[in-house]
């Protein structure tokens, strides 16, 4: 069964995220018809109302949703597969909120150029995952699971205090609030485009890093004695990460628990072979995130949810669950 989990996986896949796009596309306060949605596509006039709706802000819309769910489920991987730690993800350990304070700070005191934003938010993702594992390796059992999730969220809160702090200072608190309160109607298209290389650039990076990661899994002895040079690879691993995180975060602002529920569910569907868990957790990261804001649209119809209240709905009874079974663990 697990043999041909992964195949089923990817070949299931293509057909889910063409449907959830479709379904994106179509419901909302104004609901679409699959007509309207084919002449948008392949006849747009700018002159139909409902052809902007679909190509300005639906499609993108839903092709970020499918980018940052992917971008985000993969960090997480990468992240749980590095530390061999079972509550490790980009929200949790403060990457995101690193990004956040960064973009913070390049608002403020530089522009609000999407270039300048994306660096900014990619150099923030590192610093944040610079500053969690360093104060990891200075504690003793720093990199315990429970203990480095403490750790990650001492740090985030500290981002996102920092953060709130400059942007009520200099009033630039309306401005900055999108990237916490996660908002994908807001999709900048502009932003998404420019977001792309980073964000595959991360990507492929993790692809080529997936088989050293399931080494380096089996602990940093094992890989060291196979050979690998595990500071190498833990270096890349960690610039994959701010590199997808970065991106994802400066389209969409910080959004909570995909990087560590699904690469959780990926494990369990095709096994501890990080050949797999890589791109099949981006399958799943880019599912679960459009169907999840397809639901936000359905729950106080026709006003939408906000997109973290779906999401925390789903994912926090089984953050409790992973605390309880296995936050005192070891290895993933």
């Amino acid at each position: 069964m697990v043999r041909n989990s992964p195949l089923i996986l990817l070949l299931c896949s293509p057909i889910l995220l063409i449907f959830g796009i479709f379904l994106s596309i179509s419901y909302g306060a104004a609901d679409i018809t699959f007509q309207q949605v084919w002449h948008a596509v392949f006849s747009y006039d700018p002159e139909n109302v409902s052809d902007n709706i679909i190509m300005t802000s639906r499609l993108p819309r839903a092709l970020g949703s499918l980018l940052i769910g992917c971008l985000l489920a993969v960090s997480g991987a990468m992240m749980q597969g590095v530390t061999r730690n079972y509550l490790a993800s980009p929200s949790i350990l403060g990457v995101s909120d690193g990004s956040v304070l960064f973009v913070t700070i390049a608002l403020v005191f530089f522009s609000n150029s999407s270039m300048e934003l994306m660096i900014f938010s990619f150099l923030g993702s590192l610093v944040a995952t610079l500053f969690v594992f360093g104060i990891s390796r200075i504690i003793p059992n720093g990199f315990q699971p429970v203990r480095l999730a403490i750790i990650g969220v001492v740090t985030g809160t500290l981002f996102s205090s920092v953060a709130t702090g400059i942007s009520i200072y200099f009033k630039m608190a309306q401005s900055v609030s999108f990237w916490y309160n996660t908002r994908l109607d807001k999709m900048d298209i502009s932003l998404l485009k420019l977001s792309l290389p980073f964000g595959l650039a991360g990507l492929i990076l993790a692809i080529l890093l997936s088989r050293s990661i399931t080494i380096l899994s089996l602990g940093d002895d094992t890989a060291t004695n196979l050979g690998m040079k595990t500071p190498v690879v833990k270096g890349l691993s960690m610039i994959a990460v701010a590199l997808m995180t970065g991106a994802a975060v400066a389209v969409a602002g910080s959004i909570a628990f995909i990087g560590l529920v699904i690469p959780h569910i990926t494990r369990f569907l095709v096994g501890t072979d990080y050949r797999w868990i890589v791109p099949c957790s981006g399958c799943l990261g880019a599912i679960f995130l459009c169907f999840a804001d397809v639901l936000s649209r359905f729950v106080n119809a026709p006003y939408e949810t906000p997109i973290t209240i779906v999401i925390s709905f789903v994912c926090i009874p089984f953050f409790i669950y992973l605390v309880y079974k296995k936050g005192g663990s070891q290895g993933v």
